[in-house]
Formats: structure tokens, C-alpha cells, sequence
């Protein structure tokens, strides 16, 4: 029998598409299903974006290219990014890639080897920890607390640093939980960081989604810009998740390296999606604004209907378009509660264990869904939980 590396041992597929497949499943066989589950913006992508990776594709900008990206959108990028985080960045230090996720593989992969540690928020985006055992790296978790709103704990931080330390993960606006991380907490970490030779990757993917505060990037603070690499993508911001384009600014020199392993699995992100870039962020961007208010109005209705739900409990999110409420007293585990509310009420969402250890006692739910699918939903939600708490 063929056996495989002992490196993909850990691997298999991810909660959110397991879950998107049995859903889609019980769909075919008739079930009513509302779909809170997968993290992507329910609106088609702005047509000023699709219109140009139209007339791209008509005017042949479809062969390789550059492995590193178009030099006119990491033009682009390195402007936009230069402006928003008040730092100086080149074309040189951006590389594109088919999405934020393969460009946190290829910067893990460029600096971790074993015996490496790397510490990361937990509940946290589920690919940090395993391709860093892919890597041959050690995953050391920061707890998020819900009692400190789902931000960092510099002191566990600092308590978990070790000389062998090798990268900090940062997501803020966080996923799962739609934690932000302050401009104080911030600045506590780069105090800790600045003489220490840890590289710190923040991943910003939802820095456009905040709705009472401010986007801050450590990237911003004094010493910080060497050592950070900052991720970010078009998928959620200009609902393009399906297009894989997503970015990373970080040192030349590891530019240089992240591009050889771009250009090593993927060659190139195609040039006429490339060139959609380029006019998402040039274009008009009142589109943009707009949904981020419907997400906040979405966001509001659901916390409204989750506080009246009997068993949970759920913060306000700050970022992102997550809800994270907890079911403690709930004593059933979250992956057995999530598949019971998609088996009996056709409610689709993620147990709080698909974004690490730390998530148990929770679930996620995205409110990237129409207004009128929300109310229903927490309809349901609501009348599974006075059923399993009366029961």
C-alpha cells in the first residue's frame, strides 16, 4: 500500500467546506438550508472590477507573466498600503498570490524550519497552525479571551517568547471572532518586539471591515515596518473571493523568496484577474462603503437576536462580518451542536474548535447573508435552543 510523507499526516480538509458540502448535500435532497457558514461576502464583486478583467481577457492579457505580480498593480499596492499604514513600501517588497491564504503558506514556508516557533491567535484563522507542523515548525497558542474582547494579551505573549521564537502571527480584524486589536495593545507589542529578532506576519485581510474604531497596523509603529509582513487580499473587501488574488508586503529579500516559491507552485496569478486588481483599488470606492454599512446593520440584527437566545452569549464583533457567541452552558460540544442545528434546523455554521482548541464553547456564524435570511435563521436558532435548554 503507497504511503504518504509523514509532513500531510495532520492535513485534511477544512471545517467550513466540509461543512458548505453537507449542507449543499441535504440542499440536493430538499432541506431548507441558510448558509452562515462560509466567510465570503454574499454581493457579486463591483462590475467596474469584472467589466475590466473582461476587457483584459478580450485584449489578450492572458499569458505569464511576471512570477512576482504585474509591476503596475504592485505599483498600485505598494502606494495604497504606503498611504494606509503611513509607512514607505516598493514594488519590490510586494508579491502577488492566488489568495491571502497561499501567501501566508509560501512566508511561512520561507522562514520556519524545525524547531522554529511560531506564535499565533487561537480561535484563529485555521491555517496558521498546520502548515506551520507543515513546515516542521512548532505552533505555540495565544488564548483570545472573550472577557478581553477576543484582543492579545501582550503579557502572554511575552510569556510564551522563547529563543526560539521565529514569527508572531497578528489578524486583526480577527477571524473568528471579530476582535480588534487596539492602538495601546499595539504599541505594548512593539515596545516587547523591538529589539528581539522575531519577524511579526499580520494578517489584515479585513482591515477595511471595522465599524466603530480605526484600522491599526503594527507595520506602523517606529522599528516595526522591517520586521512585519503584512497579508491582504481583494476577496473580502471587493467580494472576489472566488477570483484568488491576495498580496503580502514584507523585506526584499524575502519578497524574493516568497516569489521563487509563488513562481515554483503557482508560475503567475493570471494577468487579466492581475489587472481586475488594479482597478479595485483605483476605481470608485463608495461601493464599498456602502456594503460595510449593510454589514454593520446585519451585524446589529444579528447580536440583537442572539442576545434573546437562551444559552448564548454574544459580543458585539468590532471587524470582520463574524458573530462568535458562546454556548457554555450548553454542555454538548461545538462540533456536535453545529451538526446538530444544520441536521434539525437546516442552520448552517462552524463549531468554534475549526479555528483551534480554544474555540470550544462557541460557534461561528457569518452574517454575510441577506437581512430577511438572518431574521429566519435566528428564528430557528432560537427555537433549537429553548428545545435543548428546556429539555
Amino acid at each position: 500500500m503507497a504511503k504518504y510523507a509523514k509532513r500531510v499526516e495532520h492535513l485534511g480538509p477544512t471545517a467550513a467546506f466540509e461543512v458548505l458540502s453537507r449542507a449543499n448535500e441535504l440542499a440536493r435532497q430538499g432541506k431548507s438550508i441558510i448558509h452562515l457558514e462560509i466567510g465570503e461576502p454574499d454581493f457579486d464583486t463591483p462590475f467596474n472590477i469584472t467589466d475590466s478583467a473582461v476587457r483584459a481577457l478580450r485584449g489578450g492579457h492572458t499569458k505569464y507573466t511576471d512570477g512576482q505580480g504585474l509591476l503596475d498593480l504592485r505599483e498600485v499596492i505598494a502606494e495604497h498600503v504606503g498611504r494606509t499604514r503611513d509607512i514607505e513600501v516598493t514594488p519590490s517588497q510586494v508579491v502577488i498570490c492566488p489568495g491571502g491564504s497561499p501567501t501566508i503558506f509560501f512566508i511561512i514556508l520561507a522562514l520556519i524550519e524545525k524547531g522554529d516557533e511560531v506564535i499565533y491567535p487561537n480561535p484563529g484563522f485555521f491555517t496558521y497552525e498546520p502548515v506551520t507542523i507543515l513546515a516542521g515548525g512548532t505552533p505555540v497558542p495565544v488564548h483570545l479571551w472573550e472577557d478581553r474582547e477576543f484582543s492579545i494579551d501582550v503579557d502572554e505573549i511575552k510569556s510564551k517568547i522563547s529563543q526560539k521564537t521565529r514569527l508572531i502571527i497578528l489578524n486583526s480584524p480577527n477571524n473568528p471572532t471579530g476582535g480588534i486589536i487596539s492602538s495601546d495593545e499595539l504599541k505594548e507589542l512593539a515596545d516587547l518586539l523591538r529589539d528581539k529578532d522575531i519577524w511579526v506576519l499580520s494578517d489584515e485581510v479585513y482591515s477595511e471591515m471595522v465599524y466603530d474604531d480605526e484600522f491599526y497596523s503594527i507595520s506602523s509603529l517606529p522599528g516595526m515596518k522591517k520586521r512585519t509582513i503584512i497579508v491582504d487580499s481583494f476577496s473580502k473587501t471587493y467580494a472576489m473571493t472566488g477570483w484568488r488574488i491576495g498580496y503580502g508586503v514584507m523585506d526584499d529579500k524575502l519578497s524574493y523568496k516568497v516569489a521563487s516559491l509563488m513562481i515554483q507552485c503557482n508560475s503567475c496569478v493570471p494577468p487579466f484577474i492581475q489587472i481586475a486588481g488594479i482597478e479595485a483599488l483605483r476605481g470608485p470606492q463608495d461601493e464599498i462603503k456602502e456594503k460595510l454599512e449593510i454589514f454593520r446593520r446585519r451585524r446589529d440584527l444579528m447580536v440583537e437576536g442572539m442576545s434573546q437566545i437562551p444559552g448564548l452569549n454574544c459580543l458585539l464583533p468590532k471587524g470582520a462580518f463574524y458573530v462568535f457567541p458562546s454556548h457554555r452552558d450548553i454542555k454538548i460540544s461545538s462540533k456536535d451542536l453545529s451538526i446538530k442545528l444544520l441536521n434539525e434546523t437546516g442552520i448552517a455554521c462552524l463549531p468554534g474548535t475549526a479555528f483551534g482548541k480554544f474555540g470550544e464553547g462557541y460557534l461561528r456564524f457569518t452574517y454575510s447573508n441577506s437581512e430577511e435570511n438572518i431574521k429566519e435563521a435566528l428564528k430557528r436558532i432560537k427555537d433549537f435552543f429553548e428545545y435543548v435548554v428546556n429539555k
